[in-house]
């Protein structure tokens, strides 16, 4: 009889155990749903998000300072939020001091990566506020300047960033120079030039020098634009060079893609960036920025953030040769 009833007790209080560890999930679920319920994001209307033109009159001597332009471009130095998903990785930026280099940065840092940024040296006031951003989030912030028409520089610079940062597995070839002309005839060799080299020789050579270091898994990333697609008459030099980083990235996809490591590109519409108020725009076109979108307004570099994270996290991984557009609805890419 004894043996019964210690046997029920047992059976008993295996029973109200197993009662406590289901009831015990079902409470945190609970409460997961309720925070949830009070953690919801409001919408957002884009047409109302950010300025719309006109802008006022404005230029800076080239390359520009995000810092002085009127209104700032927002690159998600508050909105941005992480979630871990780039954790460990390690990046190297070229016009990481602002335009979506800049966003790409912020963004990359509070998903955890390392990032080491590269950048015109009269562009230090702008790269400073990035390197003091990336820090914040406990990450190492490496400041690069330099001018990439100089192949050594280039090399030198894939170097340093793999020595800062113990590693390399994204690269990210923002740094471009945009400048406008009327007419063919109003650019000279030495112009010319000196956009080929920057947009086009730049990521060549970095590319080339970084790619012993970089193992299955890493990812390059292009930025195109719409003038890839649809090249606007006084941007002759500049069009052209992002129809050829368009190709490069597809090219390259191609020949990386059984080493396991993916090539894409980003293509923005307009965007409000220094490019725009240190000679890449006329002034009439300036004032007007963006009004031709479906949204009445340019996009800002905050809105493409999160492209470049996807392009580089590891749950992207079939996304290869691919160019992602974000042009507020001029249709491209």
């Amino acid at each position: 009889m004894e043996k019964t009833i210690n046997r029920r007790k047992i059976l008993a209080g295996i029973g109200a155990g197993i009662a406590a560890l289901t009831i015990k999930p079902s409470l945190s679920n609970a409460n997961n749903l309720e925070m949830e319920a009070n953690d919801t994001m409001d919408l957002e209307d884009p047409t109302t998000k950010y300025p719309k033109p006109p802008f006022e009159e404005q230029s800076q001597p080239w390359p520009g300072l995000a810092s002085k332009m009127n209104p700032k471009p927002d690159h998600g130095e508050k909105s941005y939020k992480g979630s871990g998903r780039l954790k460990g990785r390690k990046a190297l930026i070229t016009g990481g001091d602002s335009g979506m280099g800049r966003a790409a940065a912020i963004a990359y840092a509070r998903e955890g990566a390392d990032v080491a940024i590269n950048y015109y040296p009269t562009e230090e006031p702008d790269a400073q506020e990035v390197i003091t951003l990336i820090k914040a989030e406990g990450r190492k912030a490496i400041a690069l300047p330099g001018d990439l028409r100089d192949e050594a520089f280039c090399k030198k610079l894939v170097d340093d960033a793999f020595t800062a940062l113990n590693g390399l597995d994204i690269i990210v070839c923002n740094a471009a120079r945009q400048q406008t002309h009327a007419s063919i005839l109003d650019i000279s060799t030495e112009q010319f030039d000196w956009t080929m080299k920057t947009n086009i020789y730049a990521p060549f050579w970095i590319i080339k020098n970084a790619l012993p270091h970089l193992q299955p898994g890493s990812v390059i990333i292009g930025t195109t634009s719409e003038q890839a697609y649809d090249p606007s008459p006084d941007l002759y030099d500049y069009a052209q060079t992002k129809a050829a980083t368009m190709n490069y990235v597809k090219s390259l996809a191609k020949q990386l893609g059984p080493k396991g490591i993916r090539v894409n590109g980003v293509a923005p519409g307009p965007i409000w960036t220094p490019l725009q108020v240190s000679g890449g725009a006329t002034m009439e076109k300036l004032k007007q920025f963006g009004s031709d979108t479906a949204f009445g307004r340019p996009g800002q570099p905050a809105e493409l953030a999160s492209i470049y994270v996807q392009l580089a996290a590891n749950d992207g991984s079939f996304a290869t040769g691919n160019i992602y557009g974000s042009g507020g609805g001029k249709g491209q890419p």
